[in-house]
């Protein structure tokens, strides 16, 4: 029997077998209780592009004196940030890696919020 967590690393390790195939840059999001993360990583040597995260200093203090990062409003801002820090990057088109979390929720809110800046996915 599977625990949750590798039931969601098997679903993330489907998805990054298929990314790889198509060699663009992805995506990627890590969801904790706490924070939302996203990082942008090349296609073809696996460095990282952007990042951004509620776990930031500024980005906790625009999000008020709570500094909650685990929301919906929080998970908006960071795929703005991740989207503008790509483009400055030199990246347009990328594949969205959900990491095994469902697309609903704050991964679709982070998802929607970086095609609104400008990341074609």
């Amino acid at each position: 029997m599977l625990t949750k967590k590798e039931q969601r690393l098997r679903r993330a390790r489907q998805t990054r077998i298929r990314i790889a195939d198509q060699g663009v840059a992805r995506l990627t999001v890590n969801r904790t209780n706490l924070h939302i993360y996203a990082s942008v990583i090349s296609g073809d040597g696996g460095k990282v592009l952007a990042t951004a995260s509620t776990a930031e200093v500024d980005v906790r203090k625009s999000l008020g004196g709570s500094g909650k990062g685990g929301n919906v409003a929080a998970a908006q801002i960071i795929g703005k940030r991740v989207a503008e820090r790509a483009k400055a990057a030199g990246v347009e088109k990328v594949a969205f890696d959900r990491a095994g979390f469902a697309y609903h929720g704050r991964v679709k809110a982070l998802a929607d919020a970086a095609r609104e800046a400008g990341l074609q996915f």
